[in-house]
Parts: C-alpha cells; sequence; structure tokens
C-alpha cells in the first residue's frame, strides 16, 4: 500500500460538531474529498445545509443533526442518529466551541454564567461527545477522536480565562483518552491552531499580521488535510499528541501571536 493510499478515508465515516462553518466545515470537506462519510452536527440547521451540499456534490453521503453538545442527553442521541443513519461511526472531530462567554471583561467581571457558558462550550462538550462515543470505538476495536484547542491552549490568553482554560483543557483530555483507550484501538490527537480568519475579529487593523511570525494568517483550508492525516492510517501509532498549526507563531516569539504589546500604568 502506498502513502497516499495510507492516507484514504475511503469506508469510513466522521462526524464533525461545529461542521457548519469555519474550521470544521473545512475539515468535514477535507474528509469527503479523501473518501469519508460525513456528519456534520451544530445548533443553526442553514449552515448545516451548506456543509452537506457541498459533501453531497462530492459524491460523499452527508448526514446533519442539530445538537446543542454542552446536553448530555443531546449528544448522546446525536451520536445514535449517526450510527443509525450511516451505520457507523469512526471518527469524531470535537471542534464545536467558541470564545464569546464574558468577552471584554476583567476578571472580577466574570460572572458564575460566564465561566460555565465558557468551559462548558470548549471542554464540557468534547467530554460528552467522547465519551458517548467511546463503546461504539471500543466494539468495533477502533476509532480516532481529534480534538480542536488553540494557541492559547498553550499560552494563555490575556482577559480571556474561560477559553484559554478549556482549551488547555482539550490537550489533557486528548492525552488521558489516549492512555486510557490505546489498548482498545482507539487514538485520541489534538489540533491547535493559531490566528485562522473564523477566529479574526474583522475590526482588528491589518497591522496585526506583522506580530505573526508567517506574516499571514492562517487559511481555512490549511487545516483540512492535516486532519485527514490525523484521521487515516498513517498516523496509526500517533496518539495523545498536539500538532501546533499557526505559522510559527508560538515558536516565534514570547507574548502571544495576537497580543499586541501595551504599556500599562
Amino acid at each position: 500500500m502506498s502513502v497516499l493510499d495510507r492516507l484514504r478515508l475511503d469506508g469510513k465515516v466522521a462526524l464533525v460538531t461545529g461542521g457548519g462553518s469555519g474550521l470544521g466545515q473545512a475539515i468535514a470537506l477535507a474528509m469527503a474529498d479523501a473518501g469519508a462519510d460525513i456528519a456534520v452536527s451544530g445548533r443553526r440547521l442553514e449552515p448545516l445545509q451548506e456543509t452537506q451540499r457541498i459533501v453531497e456534490a462530492k459524491g460523499r453521503r452527508c448526514l446533519l443533526t442539530q445538537a446543542d453538545v454542552t446536553d448530555s442527553a443531546q449528544v448522546n442521541r446525536m451520536v445514535a442518529e449517526v450510527i443509525a443513519g450511516l451505520g457507523r461511526l469512526d471518527i469524531l472531530v470535537n471542534n464545536a466551541g467558541g470564545g464569546g462567554a464574558g468577552a471584554g471583561k476583567t476578571m472580577t467581571e466574570f460572572t458564575d454564567e460566564d465561566w460555565h457558558e465558557g468551559i462548558n462550550a470548549n471542554l464540557t462538550s468534547a467530554f460528552f461527545c467522547s465519551r458517548a462515543v467511546v463503546n461504539h470505538f471500543a466494539e468495533r476495536g477502533s476509532g480516532r477522536v481529534i480534538n480542536i484547542s488553540s494557541g492559547q491552549g498553550y499560552r494563555g490568553g490575556r482577559n480571556n480565562f474561560m477559553y484559554a482554560v478549556a482549551k488547555g483543557g482539550m490537550i489533557q483530555l486528548t492525552k488521558t483518552y489516549a492512555m486510557t483507550f490505546a489498548r482498545n484501538g482507539i487514538r485520541s490527537t489534538c489540533i491547535a491552531p493559531g490566528w485562522f480568519p473564523h477566529f479574526m475579529d474583522p475590526d482588528q487593523p491589518s497591522s496585526r499580521l506583522e506580530l505573526q511570525a508567517a506574516g499571514r494568517i492562517g487559511l481555512t483550508y490549511e487545516i483540512g488535510p492535516l486532519a485527514v492525516f490525523l484521521a487515516s492510517e498513517a498516523a496509526d501509532y500517533m496518539s495523545g499528541e498536539t500538532v501546533l498549526i499557526d505559522g510559527g507563531a508560538i515558536a516565534g516569539g514570547i507574548l502571544p501571536a495576537t497580543i499586541v504589546p501595551v504599556a500599562e500604568g
């Protein structure tokens, strides 16, 4: 079997949470290109339908399911729907999340509700989804979980406690899941994207791009090939690892690449 053959996902089924837009959609489309049938979940129907349209145009099946992945009952229903509708599940991509909880507040202004919203959206949801698939994966003797973290999971973020803490937790969830289920044939890996358009505030000045090591932000389609690799046979012996895809931003300086140094006081 050639190297390129090992990157194929023919006959596999991948579930991508938050698969209606941004990086989630890019991952879903890349996996469809590699031969997988796709299930996408999210709260809003219209973006999911757009992903479904593109996937089906590629000749792959696509099942969409609306679910709030911070609700374990809805997560369990979602996974059951995917297995019933597509016959199996091989790959879970925990992409759903967001950094909006408590935006613009200082630590003392964060409410209990802000904290729980941010942690639940970005970490608890991934735990619920990973728990929901583990018996199916173990019974089949194989499965892939790919978590989406962030560069802030390594470095933190100023006045962004919930998001940064949750994304750091995603890295540890990846390791713990990998260690626990390695002998069940289940692999768990993590992608930590840097600054991609989906995460960029359109009001941020373009001069901030000069803080990036590569001099530019990431292009959404660039994350798909990495996800395909991690889901494929080519990564069979890779588990518990987090891969940065940030153009060298974290390697390139002492500050998070999205922070402009400002003197205080």
